[in-house]
């Protein structure tokens, strides 16, 4: 199973529940650019996730950083950071996901001595897993072991699941990594999130600079250099691209129109709306509502 459109709430925290039947863990493939924007957009969450590209190359972005993961390589993505993915030269790159609960990781009498201090450290918000290092390699042979047999139930498959997570955590460990804890990064990170959560909460209504630089109690410069070292954009720019992304949603419908669509999510103009969209999306809204409106009739 794919998921194709990510929920999030305001704070771009992904509302998706990431579980099997009986376990606080989901597995599954996704190919990129089948996700309804073309990519995976910007999100978080509180489980750990573990990715493995099985075909063609990635770029994620975490916090603040870029990553090529080619195919063979991986990715552990740790709990509340934020992150995004982008087919690169349009590979049509497939990984597996794997989000699991950091509190199913290891029983709750390790967790606290060998779980929480990687969740609390701040110079771990990724590590990259090459296939030549014997620990990611291990890891990323059991992130394909607990896909096999999450498609397959065979008999007692969850204490298999188990026992894969254990070993995924004693390979992480044993890389020998030195946890740090910065207050200013944690800071850092709850602010941009404050400022995250209060766009995606007033996107509807005009929003001044001033107003997102309040909500992470910032001035309007820093708010700004903000944006452009962690997203590599303006805020008012993130705030337009966040707009197009939720008129996608909206488009789709059968009797929604363009006009309204517009005013729906904060644009005060049509006219603006189409140029933003087609500078976007490579097609005006109205194209891209007859397309998709045509392809859900063929299905």
């Amino acid at each position: 199973m794919q998921i194709k459109d990510f929920i999030v709430d305001q704070s771009l925290k992904e509302l998706t529940e990431h579980r099997t039947v009986v376990l606080p863990l989901a597995c599954y493939e996704t190919t990129i650019n089948q996700n309804i924007n073309g990519y995976i957009p910007l999100h978080w969450h509180d489980e750990f996730q573990f990715v493995l590209v099985v075909k063609g190359e990635a770029i994620f972005q975490i916090n603040e950083e870029y990553i090529a993961v080619q195919e063979g390589e991986g990715l552990f993505i740790n709990s509340g950071c934020l992150h995004m993915a982008k087919d690169k030269n349009d590979s049509g790159c497939t990984y597996i996901c794997l989000n699991v609960s950091p509190s199913f990781v290891l029983s709750q009498e390790l967790y606290t001595t060998h779980v929480n201090p990687y969740i609390q450290a701040t110079n771990i918000p990724y590590l990259l897993l090459v296939p030549k290092e014997l620990w990611a390699n291990n890891i990323l042979a059991s992130i394909m072991s607990i896909n096999q047999l999450i498609k397959q139930n065979p008999p007692y498959y969850e204490i298999d699941i188990s026992l894969h997570l254990t070993l995924i955590w004693k390979n992480l460990i044993i890389n020998g990594i030195e946890l740090e804890y910065e207050q200013t990064e944690m800071i850092k990170n709850h602010r941009m999130k404050q400022m995250l959560n209060w766009i995606h909460l007033h996107y509807p209504e005009k929003i001044l600079l001033d107003d997102i630089a309040r909500a992470g109690q910032l001035s309007r410069s820093e708010c700004c250099r903000y944006f452009k070292r962690i997203l590599k954009k303006t805020p008012l720019n993130y705030l337009t691209d966040f707009r197009i992304q939720k008129s996608l949603i909206l488009l789709q419908q059968p009797e929604s129109n363009v006009t309204d669509v517009a005013y729906q999510v904060g644009f005060n103009s049509t006219s603006y709306f189409i140029d933003k969209f087609r500078k976007s999306m490579n097609m005006t809204p109205l194209v891209y509502k007859k397309h998709k409106n045509s392809s859900s009739l063929e299905k």
